[in-house]
């Protein structure tokens, strides 16, 4: 590894502790991500993001504690620093993504992290989920909480942005006005809330460690459909053993594509392409 001065200064900074080299890392769709080796042999991920919005790091961090404080949940890589324009993490050795074990105890886990529980819907700060701010602000039921906070504020902004033709959102808008009676009352969860496959690394140690969150108490079906939405290895082994943990409400696999319209319309947002479309199309489904 060869050493980028700039960013290497940062880290130390930060660290207290000398960069011997740096690396760069690919698949950051949001900030740029860098290995750092320390002198003392550790390796770490460094994230770094100019001019990130206020809080952006922050809430990445937060999210992560948040999810670290359950015992037997998902597992986090450790926080070594953060400011408001990076993050150090302790760095995840990528393995395998073969091990089915690896998925069941994954099921096992997020199932504990869920059933911890949030003290409502939402969180007492706002998020973020990529760059885009992630209302937070409480509702009275996960119905209302999921409709003003998580498909209306998207749904407008993709329309603002041309990202969601007319017919499609009038789709979306139809499913909106039914999600009291197709969303069951549940106890809010403790979410990872951007649960998608390259949110899970597989680890060398044999274990899925998440990274990224936009945590918050909501409805555990969100971060099913999210891996639902976008695959994740040995999926069904995770669906089964986190029912085993706790049992998932009747008809909850005919309720996806209703958690999936939060996270098209945001991709609709930052991406375009077919995101529009697609959430247009499962939102048919429900009218």
């Amino acid at each position: 590894m060869a050493r980028q001065p700039l960013v290497a200064r940062r880290a130390e900074e930060l660290l207290g502790a000398s960069v011997v080299a740096t690396s760069p890392v690919a698949g950051g769709d949001v900030a740029t991500a860098t290995r750092l080796r320390l002198s003392s042999g550790q390796t770490a991920l460094m994230k770094t993001l100019p001019h990130a919005p206020e809080g952006f790091f922050e809430a990445e961090v937060a999210g992560l504690a948040w999810l670290d404080e359950v015992e037997g949940g998902v597992p986090v890589p450790e926080v070594l620093a953060a400011a408001g324009d990076c993050v150090i993490l302790a760095w995840v050795e990528p393995g395998a993504k073969t091990p089915v074990e690896a998925a069941a105890a994954f099921g096992q886990q997020l199932a504990a992290t869920h059933t911890a529980g949030a003290d409502g819907w939402g969180l007492d700060h706002d998020g973020f989920i990529g760059r885009l701010p992630l209302p937070n602000r409480t509702a009275g039921s996960w119905a209302e909480f999921y409709a003003v906070r998580r498909v209306l504020p998207y749904l407008k902004l993709a329309r603002d942005r041309g990202a969601i033709a007319d017919s499609d959102a009038v789709a979306v808008e139809a499913v909106v006005g039914r999600l009291t009676d197709l969303l069951p009352d549940e106890a809010p969860a403790r979410l990872h809330g951007d649960l998608w496959n390259g949110n899970c690394l597989w680890g060398q140690d044999g274990v899925i460690h998440v990274i990224d969150p936009a945590a918050y108490g909501g409805h555990r079906e969100v971060d099913l459909a999210m891996l639902h939405l976008f695959g994740l290895t040995h999926l069904p082994r995770v669906v089964a053993a986190y029912d085993e943990v706790a049992p998932l409400a009747e008809g909850w696999e005919d309720r996806l594509g209703v958690h999936q319209l939060f996270p098209l319309l945001a991709h609709a947002c930052m991406f375009g392409g077919g995101y529009g479309a697609r959430a247009g199309t499962i939102a048919a489904r429900y009218t």
